[in-house]
């Protein structure tokens, strides 16, 4: 059996503080432990996108490390103030080095680096239960992950998101088709060769694609994963070894501002290598004149390309229907000019929508018919709200009346709903140009057609997001307790979907007057955490922001100049930045002469603290008494004067 001395000199590498001891130690002296403090504040997982539980530094001695046993495997356990567990260290081969890091949160374990090679270096890192499914190889022990084990097809669409957002081209690198997966599955000729084209030169493409975006800049965020069921191509539909696992037209849903009106980005196509969902084409935002692209591997099934063996095309599908997927690909590789008018794009997008229903016509299972009509229901709706197609509503609608009437109970009927009513609001929107009257009217319908839809189909696919939608939309217009209903309401009914963190966070920040604050996250410079309970006695203004916001700029001159004048006095201020990129803050700060201490962690506004309060809007401000309870969760720069002058100009 190993030696105690051989597994402390292995944990050394844990932690550069442990006391020294000897053989004849007993376990669970004190000195036996690492030092608290270093466990949290040196040590983080290598790759981020995980919110994983970090202590209030103040409860730390409440916290305890403990030697654990295990067979051969051997490591300490750190547990929190109430017993749960918070990390845990190990050494599974029993020489004497730590090799596997783990996180937790809520006790369970979400996230984990691991020495696979047992050299003191990261190589592996896997996301468990609440931090996901994805199992990374950073096989040149570099920091990054080369390759994936594992990612779910929704979890591609976050990274889609992320290299739209921050350009970094090395995100998607592991997630794009390559010549090796091609050569697993199978796949030759033709369609071998667009598919390495269509995801060559990552870097280049995801530049052009952004170009001229109003929803891809530096505060857009992921909001959910929407794509029809994938489908199967058998091994026998052109030449491959096996089944194709496919998902057409993989959607992001995004906010970049507004969160009334979400934005969309094509993902495209994914393909299942084993347990990797894979790209086969660059992602881009849908606006303007960037249209759906078609899928290559999908089109090639349905006989778009597989010149290599027609008769396996031909026993596929109707020689009527590859030529209608040839003349598909054809107008998406060939939208108007940047200048064309509204009749020309009118013209363009019915085009595609006769090509899209004549392929629904000559579909010969209700899989195939279901995939076209998703996508005409997703082309017109994206075309709407670019502003291009103003008559795509109505279309929509008959649409969805189409559907209803052949199959009322058809699952399509709520889904075709959905996008109408976005693409409506959307286009009342633009047609409102800002007139508050008009608003008003645009605001109280999109209300009302909320409710109708939730209450007509309240597990939709769509419901998560309608609910939230609805929710913002009436605490934004001052029906708190209406909002709160719908907000509880999806927590309880859609408890594992994205909406309902951001709707527990909205039902915390909603109800926070006159309550304990609790707050606290990695401080922007990197030295530890910041936590709001450091600053009691003070009064504290906790402010989330963003450089981008126009209001935030408007409001950081006088909130300076206030903190100037009343810190001695025993005013603070916590900002909370949630820039997507961390890079812009700290010159930004620079440039405004802020000096007051920066909470900032990934995500922006799906990082841990703005999903903690459910943030919908920045600014957002918080004040808090000397006590630690929040005496405005609503604050203006008025109210942060009138409480200053009120608090310290009298005295």
């Amino acid at each position: 059996m190993r030696t105690r001395k051989s597994l402390f000199v292995g944990l050394t590498m844990l932690c550069a503080a442990i006391i020294g001891m000897t053989q004849a130690v007993q376990v669970g002296r004190a000195a036996d432990a690492p030092n608290v403090e270093q466990v949290f504040t040196k040590f983080r997982p290598q790759n981020g996108d995980v919110e994983y539980d970090i202590p209030d530094p103040k409860t730390y001695k409440q916290c305890n490390v403990k030697l654990i046993n295990d067979g051969k495997a051997s490591g300490w356990v750190v547990t929190g103030p109430a017993g749960q567990t918070l990390r845990r260290f190990m050494d599974t081969n029993g020489d004497g080095d730590v090799d596997q890091y783990s996180y937790f949160r809520a006790g369970l374990e979400v996230y984990r680096d691991i020495d696979s090679n047992w050299n003191r270096k990261i190589d592996q890192s896997r996301w468990f239960n609440l931090g996901g499914t994805r199992w990374g190889v950073d096989s040149n022990e570099s920091g990054k992950i080369d390759t994936w084990k594992s990612i779910s097809a929704e979890e591609v669409s976050r990274f889609a998101v992320r290299a739209l957002v921050s350009q970094d081209a090395s995100l998607l690198a592991p997630l794009l088709i390559n010549k090796n997966d091609l050569k697993e599955l199978g796949i030759k000729g033709p369609l071998e060769a667009k598919l390495l084209a269509s995801v060559s030169d990552p870097a280049a493409k995801l530049r052009k694609n952004v170009t001229g975006s109003k929803i891809i800049h530096a505060k857009t965020v992921w909001l959910r994963f929407d794509a029809s069921p994938p489908g199967v191509i058998p091994a026998d539909s052109y030449k491959t070894d096996s089944d194709l696992y496919v998902y057409e037209n993989v959607m992001a849903i995004v906010e970049s501002g507004n969160p009334q009106q979400p934005g969309l980005v094509n993902v495209g196509e994914l393909i299942r290598i084993g347990d990797v969902w894979k790209m086969t084409m660059l992602p881009q935002p849908l606006e303007g004149t960037q249209e759906l692209a078609a899928g290559l591997v999908m089109f090639h099934a349905l006989g778009a390309g597989s010149s290599d063996n027609p008769s396996v095309n031909a026993s596929a599908v109707s020689q009527k229907a590859q030529e209608l997927v040839k003349e598909l690909e054809t107008l998406m590789k060939s939208p108007p000019a940047l200048n064309a008018g509204k009749p020309a794009f009118e013209k363009y997008y019915k085009q595609i929508e006769a090509v899209l229903i004549n392929l629904n016509n000559e579909s010969k299972t209700e899989d195939e018919r279901a995939q076209w009509t998703r996508q005409l229901l997703d082309t017109v709706a994206a075309a709407v709200q670019s502003g291009n197609y103003p008559t795509g509503v109505a279309r929509l609608k008959q649409v969805e009346a189409t559907i209803a009437k052949a199959a009322p109970k058809s699952p399509l009927v709520p889904v075709a709903r959905y996008r109408w009513m976005l693409a409506e609001y959307a286009a009342a929107m633009q047609d409102s140009k800002n007139d508050n009257d008009s608003l008003q009217k645009v605001h109280a319908t999109w209300l009302k057609d909320l409710e109708a839809f939730l209450d007509e189909y309240p597990n939709a696919e769509d419901a998560p997001e309608a609910s939230h939608q609805l929710a913002v939309a009436l605490e934004f217009g001052g029906k708190l307790d209406k909002a709160k209903k719908w907000y509880q309401r999806i927590v309880s009914e859609h408890a594992d979907s994205a909406a309902a963190v951001k709707a527990a966070g909205a039902l915390q920040r909603i109800d926070l007057d006159d309550k304990m604050l609790s707050l606290s996250g990695a401080a922007l410079a990197g030295n530890g955490n910041i936590d709001v309970k450091q600053f009691r006695g003070k009064i504290v203004l906790v402010l989330f922001w963003d450089t981008t916001s126009k209001l935030c700029a408007t409001d950081l001159p006088q909130i300076k100049t206030l903190h100037d004048e009343y810190r001695s006095k025993g005013f603070e201020v916590i900002g909370v930045n949630l820039d997507a990129t961390k890079e812009v803050v700290g010159p930004y700060l620079d440039k405004n002469k802020v000096k007051w201490p920066q909470i900032y962690e990934p995500g922006a506004l799906e990082s841990a603290p703005a999903r903690s309060f459910g943030i919908i809007s920045l600014p957002t401000m918080f004040l808090v008494d000397a006590e630690g309870k929040v005496t405005n969760r609503n604050a203006s720069v008025v109210d942060v004067k009138t409480l200053l002058a009120e608090k310290y100009d009298k005295k």
